[in-house]
Order: C-alpha cells, then structure tokens, then sequence
C-alpha cells in the first residue's frame, strides 16, 4: 500500500527520484537530501506504515535484516568510526514524515553531531511501578 501525499511512498513508486543504496521486495534505502552528515541514509519500508507500531511483524523483519547489511555498508564504505541509529515514532518524538524511516548516521570524531541525552533517576518505587506498566502491556 502507498499513499500518493507520502513522499516517501512516492520515492518507492519511482515519482521521486532518489540516490539508492539499497533495495529488495520489501525495503528501501537512500541517501537523505538534507543529510546532518555525508553519508546520512534512510531505510524504509516499502508498504506505507505511518509509524514503528502500524507496521507488519514481516516489515519490521525485513527492516531489520536491511538495517544490519546497510548500515555496515554505510560504516564501511564511509570509513567512519561510529555509527547511530534513530527512528522516531510521532510528532512528539520528531518524527516529521509519517512513513516509518530509520536514519543511519555515520559518524567521526569532530562531525559536531550531538544527541542530547538528560538522563534523570528513578524516584523510590518508580522504576518497578513502570515496570509492571510496560509488562501489563506486553
């Protein structure tokens, strides 16, 4: 399924033009147009799912054999000395284009690339309260 306002849906249909680095039945992966770094690479699901949560048991597994053959392609091939993954679900948490994508981000020393990341403690009693929220949930 593809939606026709879905940019990235219109990148699997061939309508917009990208610089591939990767693709199978089920995934695709290119180059970002606004990369944060050279080498800046997206890898999608071919069938629309707006977010991580809408997408089939087998996307999610082939994005994930994709994502362990591009990104050590992208670390290789770039000669890079780290390498992150991101993938945001919802507005809230960045997402931007509502069609699930991961971001390969290779990295080196002095790239100015930050993630911020304000960790914080546990109160007493909270850490096992969500605990048992998240296996309820499971």
């Amino acid at each position: 399924m593809t939606t026709s306002n879905c940019i990235f849906c219109r990148i699997v249909s061939g309508e917009i033009p990208c610089a591939k680095v990767y693709e199978d039945e089920r995934v695709l992966a290119f180059l970002d147009i606004n990369p944060l770094m050279p080498g800046h690479t997206l890898l999608i699901p071919k069938k629309h799912s707006e977010t991580l949560f809408d997408m089939s048991p087998e996307d999610a597994a082939a994005c994930g054999a994709a994502l362990k053959k591009v990104a050590a392609a992208v670390f290789k091939g770039l000669d890079a000395e780290g390498l992150n993954v991101l993938q945001n679900n919802h507005e809230i948490a960045g997402q931007e284009i509502f069609h699930v994508h991961f971001h390969l981000m290779p990295r080196k020393t002095g790239d100015g690339f930050k993630v911020p990341w304000p960790a914080k403690k546990y109160g007493p009693g909270e850490m096992e309260s969500v605990l048992q929220k998240i296996l309820r949930a499971l």
